[in-house]
Formats: C-alpha cells, sequence, structure tokens
C-alpha cells in the first residue's frame, strides 16, 4: 500500500514538472486605464523617476525604501536603483525609450528574486484624455513556470498596476 502511495506522489509530482514545461517562455501582465489629462502630463509622470514616489504602489510599501538617481532626470538614460524591504526587493530601471506615445523600461530585479524584464508604458489620446497601458513582459524560466503552475503572475502583478495607475490617475487629474 505504501509503495502504491509513493507511486502516486512521485507520479503526480512528474505531471506537474511536465506541465511546468510546457508553459510560454515568455510572461506579459497589462492594465489600462482613462486618465483625464493630456498625454504630455501623463508621460512626465513617468518619464521622471523622481515622479513615481506619488504614484508607484511599490514606493508605499517601504518608507525606508533607498533610492538613487543617475543619469539624465528624465526620458531615455534616466537610471533609478532601489534597496527596500522583503516587499519592494532591490533593482533597477532604466528607461531605453521615450516618446509622446511610448515610454519603454528596462527592468532589473535582483531580490527576492533575479528577473530581467521590460515594462511599457503607451499613451493614446482618447477624447479630451489619455488611455494608459502599462506593461510588463520578459522571458519565463523554468522556475518562473512551475511557479505559475501554483500562482498567477498576472494576479498578482496585475493589482500592484491596477493601483498603480489609480495613483498615477490621480496625480495627473489633480
Amino acid at each position: 500500500m505504501l509503495k502504491i502511495i509513493l507511486l502516486i506522489v512521485v507520479a503526480a509530482i512528474a505531471v506537474v514538472l511536465i506541465y511546468a514545461a510546457t508553459r510560454p517562455d515568455t510572461f506579459r501582465v497589462q492594465r489600462s486605464t482613462r486618465i483625464q489629462a493630456p498625454p504630455a502630463r501623463v508621460a512626465a509622470l513617468i518619464d521622471d523617476f523622481h515622479a513615481w514616489q506619488a504614484w508607484s504602489p511599490w514606493e508605499k510599501r517601504d518608507p525606508a525604501l533607498q533610492r538613487t538617481f543617475s543619469g539624465p532626470q528624465r526620458g531615455v538614460g534616466a537610471i533609478y536603483e532601489y534597496q527596500g524591504n522583503k516587499q519592494v526587493g532591490q533593482g533597477r530601471m532604466e528607461i531605453i525609450e521615450s516618446s509622446p506615445a511610448r515610454i519603454l523600461i528596462k527592468l532589473d530585479f535582483l531580490q527576492p528574486f533575479e528577473a530581467h524584464n521590460q515594462a511599457e508604458f503607451t499613451l493614446q489620446p482618447e477624447g479630451d484624455g489619455t488611455r494608459l497601458t502599462w506593461a510588463m513582459f520578459g522571458p519565463q524560466p523554468y522556475l518562473f513556470k512551475l511557479m505559475g503552475v501554483f500562482f498567477s503572475t498576472d494576479s498578482m502583478v496585475g493589482k500592484d498596476f491596477e493601483s498603480g495607475l489609480a495613483s498615477l490617475k490621480a496625480q495627473a487629474e489633480h
């Protein structure tokens, strides 16, 4: 009987491991909102990392967050490095593309896990406001595929994006 239970457990683990291997090699999380402000006003809050303290959901999770800014004040080449508590971790962001319609950021997470992704903000005029879409995408190594069997990256990160977009909207419409 013990042998049968052990075989069932081993088979179940094998099924999970094989299933994880079949998951996509990349991921994308995306949320969008409409903001009653012109695209230039919205872009200014994204294109300058100093402005992120007012709206980024991660900024609020660690009052003692250590920040380092380098490069230009805004736009391509602006760099923001951070080190915080367990909820925030440690990482680096660099704006690698900046236009009125799109801001692309290279994200390097160092802790609590290492990952190299990109964040994309697209701004489209919509009526007398702006449709802002925030996306994060990148490679999905096997360990993240395996974690994705049990936890939804879209649900976890998506909640933070929704919170950040609501704060950014409040800032831009203020």
